[in-house]
């Protein structure tokens, strides 16, 4: 199953991507964790991404693609894969159309109420990563992480204003890509406000829908 997660910062996507990578037994694949694997193992591309980001500046949709394109060639991503935060933008939708197949997008809807009530209270463990919320998915011990126990904070960018204008970005650049999936007639709506196990309901039902 070679998928895309689409939806707006807060929509769900970090929380039931490893939950349908587990199930369907495909990796997950975050534009972050290649940058940092590729800054971490100073590959060539890593290097360049590196003094990219250094600078401050986006790293360019042909980097972001090659660094993309590397990943799904390792031998876990042959069987399927979750693409979480790529492609962004309709440059680099089109790039990717020529290095895979996909076999559904799944648009996560969510009004900019529930993204702003989401992330402002969103905390995120300084050590492994794990997403927590304060009101719907709030850890065993307050600012503990359950998992191994690292430190959990609000990242800066989840403060309000932050949030506001992440928003007015991705209406700007991802958002097109709804009508271009749209198109190709890949495109699965997913309502985002909902609690976790609804979602991945939604999932599988639209998933299963697809493969007849």
């Amino acid at each position: 199953m070679r998928l895309i997660f689409l939806g707006p910062p807060g929509a769900g996507k970090g929380t039931l991507a490893p939950a349908v990578a587990e199930e369907y037994g495909i990796p997950q694949i975050s534009t972050g964790d290649i940058f940092r694997k590729a800054v971490k193992n100073q590959t060539r591309l890593g290097l360049q991404v590196a003094a990219i980001m250094e600078r401050g500046d986006l790293v360019p949709d042909e980097l972001t693609t090659s660094l993309v394109k590397e990943r799904l060639a390792e031998q876990d991503a042959a069987g399927g894969f979750i693409l979480d935060g790529f492609p962004r933008t309709i440059p680099q939708a089109e790039a990717l159309s020529g290095i895979q197949e996909i076999d559904a997008v799944i648009n996560f809807q969510a009004g900019d109420e529930v993204v702003i009530r989401r992330l402002s209270g969103r905390q995120v463990c300084r050590a492994c990563g794990a997403i927590y919320h304060v009101a719907n998915m709030p850890p065993k011990r307050d600012g503990i992480c359950d998992r191994c126990e690292g430190e959990l904070y609000t990242r800066d960018d989840d403060k309000t204003e932050a949030i506001t204008k992440r928003l007015e970005v991705y209406k700007a650049q991802t958002e097109p890509l709804i009508q271009y999936y749209e198109k190709l007639r890949l495109l699965r709506n997913i309502e985002a406000g909902q609690d976790v196990e609804t979602s991945l309901r939604q999932i599988r039902l639209v998933l299963t829908a697809g493969e007849r």
